[in-house]
């Protein structure tokens, strides 16, 4: 697997971006010992988010596709490799933050897109003086789904591995 750090210096960024989102149930090293590229994850997506990305592994694109993984399990069960764990455990361990430099409502305006699409309803908007609400994700609530962030109007959220994804 090709080193990000590495890859990052010769592209020309200074600083390597966050971790790639691997496929539900999977992990960097399972990706790293077993995964051949064969793209039959991709391939099995009912919602599209999953494409092959750098190095030919794949990764959750939760802007592509329907933006939301349903957890099905149709990703694990295509896979001809031993790259997805047990799929009855936790998926992953995501942790969505809100940019509030993109966010509408840290800027005055009433949004709440994120909420509406949350089917956790792990995003909450307390009042607030002053403005609009401006919300508040609960990790213990979120999935990692991703449905959030391909709603959201602006870009505000993000996705990123909270803690290291349990080798299934």
């Amino acid at each position: 697997m090709p080193d990000p750090g590495r890859r990052a210096l010769l592209s020309g960024r200074v600083k390597p971006g966050p971790a790639p989102i691997r496929p539900p149930w999977t992990d960097e090293a399972r990706i790293a010992i077993a995964c051949d590229g064969c793209a039959a994850c991709r391939d099995a997506c009912p919602e599209a988010i999953i494409r092959i990305g750098d190095g030919g592994y794949p990764v959750v694109d939760f802007l592509a596709g329907n933006g939301a993984c349903t957890f099905c399990g149709d990703c694990a069960r295509a896979c001809p490799a031993d790259v997805f764990g047990h799929i009855g455990l936790p998926a992953w361990s995501l942790a969505v933050s809100v940019d509030d430099g993109k966010c509408l409502p840290a800027k005055g305006i009433h949004c709440e897109t994120c909420r509406d699409s949350c089917d956790m309803q792990a995003i909450r908007f307390p009042p607030r003086l002053g403005g609009p609400p401006v919300p508040i994700v609960s990790s213990a609530d979120c999935s990692g789904c991703g449905a959030c962030l391909s709603h959201c109007p602006t870009g505000a959220l993000s996705a990123a591995y909270s803690r290291e994804t349990m080798s299934p």
